[in-house]
């Protein structure tokens, strides 16, 4: 019952919103790879929303229909017939990872321009909790896997760091849900945040 509502009164909203905001946060280049793709509609989105961009996706099960065209994959590395890419998206997979940070520095092998970012800080009152429900209700249903692995914002800062990331651009003012919502499931628990290769040199 909570999940039906949930999807629709408040899922097609996320799904335009994020797909806006993650348009707008892409630089330019030709491919995406959306790891963690599920049904493919946000990237479908993307696509039409910057037609220059050809989007496929990753995921660990993949749904009978797909917005975009997905591959499984095993959570951990990403098949080599499946790069290069100029830019990979992690929306929402990360604190479902096994090993966040290993998938970070996975994505950063792979993009040579850039890793899209949309995931949660824990930090605040009730984050924790917050966030649980929020993943439960949107994922058990699906059959996700809910490790949980929500991070403080100074644990993404330090993971970012040792993956030999840039941290180029940061939002946590996502607008994703009705306002009447906002106080309670947004705050500061969701952000996006563009990431470039640190050069070597």
């Amino acid at each position: 019952m909570v999940p039906a509502l949930h999807d629709r009164l408040v899922l097609r909203r996320r799904v335009r919103r994020l797909a806006e905001l993650l348009a707008d946060a892409l630089p330019p280049c030709r491919t995406v790879l959306d790891v963690g793709a599920g049904d493919g509609q946000v990237g479908a989105l993307v696509a039409s929303l910057r037609p220059e961009v050809s989007v496929r996706g990753l995921d660990v099960s993949v749904r009978p229909r797909t917005a975009i065209p997905v591959t499984r994959y095993d959570g951990v590395s990403i098949p080599a017939a499946e790069t290069p890419v100029d830019v990979v998206m992690l929306v929402d997979v990360l604190h479902h990872a096994a090993d966040p940070a290993a998938l970070l520095v996975e994505a950063r092998r792979v993009a040579s321009k850039a890793i899209v970012v949309k995931d949660h800080c824990k930090d605040g009152w009730m984050a924790g909790p917050t966030l649980r429900l929020m993943d439960w209700v949107g994922n058990a249903h699906h059959g996700v896997d809910l490790p949980y692995n929500y991070w403080p914002r100074h644990r993404w800062m330090t993971a970012c760091a040792e993956a030999g990331l840039h941290i180029q651009w940061w939002r946590d003012d996502l607008r994703l849900y009705p306002a009447l919502l906002r106080p309670v499931l947004e705050r500061s628990l969701h952000f996006i945040a563009v990431l470039v290769p640190v050069d070597p040199d």
